[in-house]
């Protein structure tokens, strides 16, 4: 799928992801933990390793099934991230987690917890981000920062959701399709939310190409601002538009699943229509269980800030909700060379 650009494509360009350490991640919890419990919360650093092959690891050190170590989210194998995981274990001394050290990911703290970690218990990520053999002018960039940053960025689904060469969508489709079994739960999950994607992202797309993106139209399902909340409102009036003007409400797009749209009137005629091209990935989340959820169309940017430290380099720096894709701010900002 091509997704288009709010401003057209950029014209700056430049290499990403030369190391793991040009693309830094920090993991940022709204709330302490207790320091009591049967789990046992582990801030690691990990380098060039995907999360559920080090979730693996920790559930090995520590004895007990992998099924007993959680994350809130999947992070970039390409970097050099901290995140939190959480490693059940009820009536058990902590392991000494510095014991033969990996050379992949280190355990920086580990501190008890009353809960286990739940996928998407963040408050967001911070990300650290340098580009090298920068084409084009030091000040577009910055120009173009401080735009998305004022009005944030459509909310796409990043491209590593679809796996190497969008495989999760092929494989998705051959699930769906009954041509392929599925037995192993977290490849399926991979799949099963490869094509929920695609379908927001098509909708996403319409919208984009329609300017309606970062808009309330009749009919449209909006969020609240910092939560899930939702709610449907069928005429537009002065009081949304300056509630969606000021950030405070936000547009949203179905992720598929069973049941009706929550959306109405031209909105929903929108979802139905982009979405139409792919029954077979309608039809199989449907009929996999889910049900139908919201998810905002528009992304803000917190404390955007760009450095440029030497000729032909630049650094970025910003946060972003949990749930988000760091990727869907670069498109906007410069386009990806090969390393």
């Amino acid at each position: 799928m091509i997704l288009p650009y709010v401003d057209g494509q950029p014209r700056l360009q430049g290499r990403l992801r030369t190391a793991p350490e040009d693309f830094q991640v920090r993991e940022e919890l709204d709330f302490t933990l207790d320091g009591i419990g049967e789990h046992v919360w582990l801030w690691v650093r990990k380098r060039g390793a995907n999360t559920d092959w080090v979730a693996k690891r920790l559930a090995e050190r520590a004895g007990i099934s992998a099924n007993a170590v959680s994350y809130a989210g999947l992070k970039d194998r390409h970097a050099v991230t901290e995140q939190w995981f959480s490693v059940h274990l009820p009536g058990k001394a902590d392991p000494d987690w510095a014991t033969d050290p990996h050379p992949d990911f280190t355990v920086l703290n580990a501190v008890r917890h009353s809960r286990k970690l739940r996928r998407g218990a963040l408050s967001g990520n911070a990300f650290r981000i340098t580009v090298r053999d920068l084409e084009g002018d030091p000040a577009e960039l910055a120009a173009r920062l401080e735009r998305v940053a004022a009005d944030g960025v459509p909310n796409y689904f990043g491209e590593q959701r679809f796996g190497r060469e969008a495989g999760n969508l092929e494989r998705a489709a051959a699930m769906f399709s009954g041509r392929e079994k599925v037995r192993d739960r977290h490849q399926r999950g991979l799949y099963l939310s490869a094509a929920r994607s695609a379908l927001f992202n098509a909708v996403l797309a319409q919208r984009v190409v329609e300017g309606s993106w970062n808009r309330a139209l009749p009919g449209e399902v909006l969020m609240l601002a910092g939560s899930h909340s939702i709610f449907t409102v069928e005429e537009i009036d002065e009081t949304i538009c300056q509630r969606v003007a000021a950030f405070d409400v936000h547009p949203t797009g179905p992720l598929w699943g069973a049941g009706e749209l929550r959306s109405s009137g031209p909105v929903r005629e929108l979802e139905e229509a982009a979405t139409a091209t792919s029954p077979i990935f309608r039809d199989g989340l449907a009929a996999a269980g889910l049900t139908q959820e919201r998810r905002a169309l528009r992304l803000m940017i917190g404390e955007a800030k760009l450095e440029c430290p030497e000729p032909r380099t630049a650094i970025l720096d910003f946060r972003l909700p949990a749930g988000a894709y760091a990727t869907t701010v670069l498109r906007e900002l410069l386009v990806a060379l090969d390393n």
